[in-house]
């Protein structure tokens, strides 16, 4: 079957299959193969956890309601997915093995509970004693008892426990790995010149005759399992129970969630395996899937540092942007011109400076700010408290409903609440998913307003790892369009179509953003068809909605040149109909391409905008997104730069295709890396306007 359009989860799929080939490039780093597989194991279970449980809900509706959803029926995308999963599977198991082979020749090795030295068995049995058993709660397991509850996100341990001279029934325990209290990656006394490091679960299992010592047992197999459970709620509607209260009890209900996935090492007892299928009430059309002894690889993004520096990632450290080098404060600079932050190359400390001043401002009578994901212990936030009790008016508009961070964002709700500030939670149905900000500020009678739109999260610790762009900003038109966001935020039961109406500066979902892509798409069909130059350059995390793959395949059948920069979902291909194929492309490198930025080029009058939103239906028609247009000249070119450098990468980048084989975009010029590019591009700028 010839697909016009590719199945959302079919092409995430895909693209979780580049974060595996970057686990897989022998020439990477070491400590950055094995965090990609932490990364490729982590997607893999948020993608089992929301949209394979959707996918398995939908079974039950009108076929034909989710065939509109899904683009295809939603049972063969799962027998797909299954497929593809399985074959990923293999590749992930070869590129662990290929990398402990790499680990051996730099001297460092895993050991395991049958393998330690008697200095080591040592080691592990006080090890085990001081730090690990006032953690472990053995739970066992037989007919006669209701299973426990057994959570998502957890590893365990399936122990079967046998006694040599016992006629009766093995016995089975499970035991969660307390990884959430304890790191799960332990170095070992090792001989010179080699390090030798176990993993927790390894440690308990080789206490397991100290754990079960009271039971007489003398034989025992421990093999690492986990599930993986449905983590979709629906909000109930009962009009009594306040918006937080709802979210609140959602998280709840999540513990209750069905298993989409059981995954075990393939060696555990066999009984214990149906055992475990029988109790957790899974059933065959969910995904049961014997693998290798190592679960639970997210873990991994985190495994020490123990390599020789040669064999470590490239040091390339953030630095100041170049405006904001000198004396002057952030606010000072950003009021006289715009300026444009690209992370992480350029510090997110110029965020935190800008409200830090703000906070301690006598002239600053308040701060609006949307917040999505918060850092844990966030400076953004601290500096907002400080602003609180300096006499500030402080609004945050914090959403309760970003995916896995709702009990995170509902305790800083309440620490902002308890210091004065003033929360909004959002609108019912959508998601606030701008990146806002502005400041007011009274000076000799006159108000002045400045701020900054981003594409990404105000959050410190990912401006580390994230590719994005902040516009920081005072242009007046812009400010008032932040001011009519937000105006719309404090009165969620008003119709959106009349209080998120914005001007010029602005362009916001649900209400406008759609609507002005279409029409300058339409702009740019209209020039190719006259034979004049047209070209569409789209960076963004996702492209799935139809309207707008069906709009852009209008333009390409127009003979409008379209380069694409998308680092997951891409649900497009190209038609033997187009005058001009769509170059689509993926950079999968050390930082995660975040930033969404579209080009047209306009008749000559080139317009770049940057945004927080994916050219998703979901962002397009379902959250409050907003995009700022890029007007000064100089940041412009800056932006167009960037999209070309990207462009041009032949190592990261991997050519989207039906095919679906993420080939990479190899060509016969030098080898042109873009995120090295970009950061030796901006830092040169910074060097030059030091001298």
């Amino acid at each position: 079957m010839i697909r016009k359009i590719i199945p959302r989860d079919v092409s995430w799929l895909s693209f979780n299959g580049r974060v595996l080939q970057e686990a897989t490039a022998k020439d990477g780093p070491l400590l950055s193969r094995i965090k990609f597989l932490g990364i490729f194991s982590n997607n893999l279970d948020e993608f089992f956890r929301v949209r394979v449980a959707g996918l398995k809900r939908a079974l039950v509706v009108d076929e034909k309601e989710a065939k509109n959803i899904f683009f295809e029926k939603p049972q063969l995308i799962l027998d797909e997915l299954n497929a593809r999963v399985i074959k990923q599977q293999k590749k992930f198991d070869k590129a662990w093995r290929d990398i402990q082979k790499e680990m051996a020749r730099q001297h460092v090795f895993l050991k395991n509970s049958e393998s330690l030295s008697d200095e080591q068995k040592s080691f592990v049995v006080n090890y085990y004693e001081d730090e690990v058993d006032s953690n472990i709660i053995p739970l066992l397991l037989d007919d006669h008892r209701p299973m426990p509850y057994l959570r998502d996100k957890s590893l365990y341990l399936g122990v079967a426990m046998m006694k040599k001279d016992w006629q009766y029934e093995t016995k089975f325990a499970v035991i969660e790995i307390p990884t959430r209290l304890m790191d799960r990656f332990v170095i070992l006394p090792s001989p010179v010149n080699e390090v030798h490091v176990i993993l927790l679960e390894d440690i308990i299992t080789y206490n397991l005759p100290f754990i079960f010592s009271y039971f007489g047992f003398d034989e025992f197999q421990a093999h690492a399992f986990k599930i993986t459970r449905d983590a979709e709620f629906d909000l109930d509607n009962d009009i009594n129970t306040t918006f937080a209260d709802k979210i609140a009890k959602a998280v709840k209900s999540r513990r209750k969630g069905k298993p989409t996935r059981f995954v075990f090492d393939k060696e555990m007892d066999s009984r214990l395996v149906e055992f475990l299928i029988k109790k957790l009430n899974i059933s065959k059309k969910d995904s049961i899937i014997p693998g290798q002894k190592i679960h639970n690889f997210k873990d991994f993004m985190n495994f020490p540092n123990v390599f020789k520096k040669h064999n470590n990632p490239e040091e390339r450290t953030s630095f100041l942007h170049p405006e904001l080098q000198g004396k002057l404060r952030v606010t000072d600079v950003i009021t006289k011109k715009d300026i444009l932050l690209s992370f992480p190359y350029h510090s997110f400390i110029h965020v935190i400076d800008l409200l830090r001043e703000a906070a301690m401002d006598p002239d600053v009578i308040s701060i609006q700010i949307t917040a999505y994901r918060l850092a844990s212990n966030s400076k953004v936030a601290n500096a907002l408290v400080n602003a609180v009790r300096n006499g500030k008016q402080v609004t945050v508009m914090l959403e309760l409903r970003a995916r896995f961070d709702e009990e995170h964002n509902l305790d800083w709700k309440e620490r902002l609440e308890m210091e004065g500030a003033k929360v909004l939670i959002g609108i019912p149905n959508k998601k606030v998913h701008a990146k806002l900000c502005i400041i007011k500020k009274r000076v000799d009678n006159k108000t002045i307003q400045y701020g900054f739109v981003s594409t990404g999260n105000i959050n410190e610790k990912t401006a580390k790892i994230y590719g994005d762009h902040c516009l920081m900003t005072s242009n007046r038109t812009i400010m008032a369009d932040i001011n009519k966001v937000f105006n719309a935020l404090r009165r969620p039961k008003q119709d959106l179509s009349q209080t998120l109406i914005t001007g010029k500066g602005l362009l916001t979902c649900p209400f406008d953003m759609r609507k002005q892509i279409l029409a300058y798409i339409d702009t740019e069909i209209s020039e190719a068809k006259a034979g004049r130059k047209s070209h569409i350059i789209i960076k963004v995390n996702s492209f799935s909605d139809k309207i707008l793959i069906k709009k852009i395949y209008e333009a390409a059948e127009a003979g409008v040149k379209i380069d694409m920069i998308v680092r997951s979902i891409y649900c497009a291909v190209n038609l033997s109909t187009f005058q001009k194929p769509i170059r689509a492309i993926s950079i999968v490198d050390e930082y995660l391409e975040h930033a969404r930025v579209m080009y047209f080029y306009n008749a000559g009058r080139e317009l770049t905008y940057i945004s927080s939103a994916d050219w998703m239906t979901r962002n397009l028609d379902h959250r409050i997104e907003a995009a700022v247009r890029i007007n000064d000249k100089k940041l412009k070119a800056e932006l167009i730069d960037i999209l070309k450098i990207q462009l041009k990468d032949n190592v990261k980048a991997r050519v989207l295709n039906s095919a679906l084989n993420n080939a990479f975009a190899h060509n016969d010029k030098p080898e042109f890396r873009s995120q090295i590019e970009i950061y030796h591009y901006l830092k040169g700028k910074a060097i030059d306007n030091k001298v």
